[in-house]
């Protein structure tokens, strides 16, 4: 039985025919788990997530990006993270038998291993592209830190300054010989520390998560006009390193502040794009489409919108685009970078 989100109804009040629904798409980012207490659903395995990819448009592929589910319950503490590789690639292993369809749910899998375990972290690593059976892609360890208390730390690590630290450049030092990728999860005042990250280690593929975390709650609550000429700076900067491409997506979660979860009903698909279109715009201009990727954050970002509407919404704002320029931003990107074939 399919789980329900608890804020179905809700969802429900805005409908949209689906804009353009043979074009493919890869979904670089999404997420899987059970007995999530908190979230607006609680469950998002299979049945549920194709729920959504099936909602209207031409999902031909995914990946999954750790999020903290199904550790190991026994063993050594830092191989614990290995049993969500596990998980997911039985989850994709059901998928590719085509006996749920043709979208090929977390074609890739990009799973986290401590990175602050320097040099021992290669086991880890080794452990994880085991797990995968050939579809283990890279590691997401997150950086996300402020200072203030109403701003969510990342966890295990809670450091101000993870991605200068030297034992944690150590443990980075790993993922290139084994052709692996780093997702960069970071507050949009840590973008300049991912920058130096990557111009020291130009070998290694990172990718920028959710535009750098811009955010809006706390003290960042109703000042994305104040701090947004910095964000473009920190941007323009970020794209001068080769070896980094961009996530467009994710920003319609709680920390964003756009706060469309307390309004009376979920936006449309042009009320969403308009909000948030300056930090697409500026991102793809710096980057390239060649460089971009449009990606889901669901189930995270389901608590502002339906899977239909978001990818409606980045529909939207590439009418104008070249049908080159699409494929890069709605599939080649993803495709590319996390090597799906």
């Amino acid at each position: 039985m399919t789980d329900v989100p608890t804020n179905i109804d809700w969802l429900n009040a805005t409908q949209e025919e689906t804009l353009d629904p043979a074009l493919p798409i890869c979904d670089p980012h999404h997420h899987l788990w059970d007995l999530r207490p908190g979230r607006v659903t609680q469950r998002y395995l299979l049945d549920e997530i194709l729920v959504d990819v099936g909602s209207g448009h031409n999902i031909v592929s995914t990946v999954f990006i750790e999020c903290g589910a199904m550790y190991r319950s026994s063993g050594p503490d830092e191989m614990k993270p290995v049993g969500e590789t596990e998980f997911v690639n039985g989850i994709a292993a059901m998928s590719a038998s085509g006996l749920y369809g043709d979208t090929r749910i977390a074609a890739g899998i990009v799973g986290t291993a401590d990175l602050m375990l320097g040099e021992a972290v290669g086991p880890v690593l080794d452990a994880h592209v085991a797990a995968g059976c050939g579809r283990f892609r890279g590691i997401r360890h997150r950086a996300s830190w402020d200072p203030d208390a109403d701003v969510p730390n990342s966890l295990p690590t809670t450091i101000e300054n993870l991605y200068l630290d030297a034992t944690f450049r150590k443990g980075f030092a790993e993922l290139a010989p084994r052709n692996l990728s780093f997702e960069g999860w970071c507050y949009h005042p840590q973008i300049p520390q991912l920058t130096d990250l990557a111009r020291t280690f130009p070998d290694t593929t990172i990718i920028l998560n959710h535009f750098g975390g811009p955010l809006g709650i706390g003290p960042y609550q109703g000042k994305h006009d104040e701090y947004f000429p910095d964000w473009k700076k920190s941007i323009t900067e970020l794209a001068t390193c080769p070896n980094v491409v961009a996530k467009l997506g994710g920003i319609n979660m709680e920390i964003n502040g756009f706060d469309w979860h307390h309004m009376q009903r979920p936006p449309s698909s042009a009320e969403l794009m308009e909000a948030t279109r300056r930090f697409y715009d500026h991102t793809i201009e710096q980057f390239g489409p060649d460089r971009c990727m449009f990606e889901s954050n669901f189930p995270v970002d389901k608590v502002s919108c339906s899977y239909n509407i978001l990818w409606n919404s980045f529909k939207r704002l590439t009418m104008d685009y070249s049908d080159a320029e699409k494929a890069a931003l709605f599939h080649d990107t993803a495709s590319r970078i996390y090597r799906l074939g």
